[in-house]
């Protein structure tokens, strides 16, 4: 009679497992095992690819679905494009503050102190903004420019940068007055037609259109390269502040308003750098 054969038996005995050739039946080759060698290694395997899957799972996969990682990466842009936006809207509320200036110092109505002190607390450099101690209004300023020496600033003309942008006339006529830093005359005087139109020597933002008391309706344009460009004495300005104009656009009417001025004409000033330059070296009346 047969005994009967026992699990443990089923999982011990050894089988042979031939690979043959199928044409000619030869032996290639051949491997002894048991099921509990099969079911051991099959064991190790599942435990080996479990771990694999939940490394993957923790890790690469996490990052590629996890909405939670995603979230927190878009927080992170999030939070540094916030902080670029608060730093450019800091920078845009100084350059508001530095016009707002310059067109009260331009009317008299900001001292040259409250200049300085604006530009050393908001740390603004000389190479980015216009050094409105230079405004020909104050007279005590203009004592400390004569004592800083005119020799430098009649340098300037010379400039390379300058000299290479293509400046419009701001109008048609003939000159009245010089430009003269020793008689404190920035600019030039010109004698055109009534009601002759004014025009933008270039492409830049009106940074003033007002009136002051000497020098009536006057208008200013920042342009690129830190120049700045002046037109007094108007009769009627065409432009607001803070609007763009286009170079050769019209911006005021010829005329005679303010105290300093003894008839109809334009007085046009180009300031470089903070400085005074005189037009006739870059503009064709």
């Amino acid at each position: 009679m047969k005994a009967k054969k026992t699990f443990s038996n089923w999982l011990t005995e050894r089988y042979l497992l031939i690979i043959r050739n199928e044409e000619n039946f030869a032996e290639k080759r051949f491997l002894g095992f048991t099921y509990a060698k099969f079911f051991l290694v099959s064991f190790l395997l599942f435990v080996v690819f479990m771990l694999i899957s939940l490394f993957l799972t923790e890790t690469i996969l996490e990052q590629w679905f996890d909405p939670r990682h995603a979230q927190m990466q878009t927080n992170k842009q999030l939070v540094k494009l916030t902080m670029e936006l608060d730093s450019l809207s800091e920078e845009v509320r100084r350059k508001d503050q530095f016009i707002a200036l310059f067109r009260g110092f331009l009317t008299g109505e900001t001292d040259s102190a409250t200049i300085d002190s604006f530009r050393q607390g908001a740390n603004i450099s000389r190479n980015l903004s216009i050094d409105l101690s230079t405004n020909p209004i104050d007279s005590q300023f203009r004592q400390e420019f004569e004592m800083a020496g005119q020799e430098e600033l009649l340098g300037l003309s010379g400039n390379s940068e300058l000299q290479e942008i293509f400046l419009f006339s701001p109008i048609s006529g003939l000159i009245s007055r010089k430009f003269n830093l020793q008689e404190d005359h920035f600019g030039v005087d010109i004698v055109s037609k009534r009601n002759e139109p004014v025009m933008a020597v270039a492409s830049g933002t009106v940074v003033l259109s007002s009136w002051t008391q000497e020098t009536g309706y006057v208008i200013a344009i920042q342009h690129n390269t830190n120049l700045i460009s002046i037109y007094k004495h108007n009769a009627e300005l065409l432009k607001k502040t803070g609007s763009f104009v286009n170079g050769g656009e019209v911006i005021a009417i010829i005329g005679n308003t303010g105290d300093l001025t003894d008839g109809p004409h334009l007085h046009f000033e180009l300031w470089y750098k903070g400085n005074p330059v005189d037009p006739e070296d870059f503009v064709t009346f």
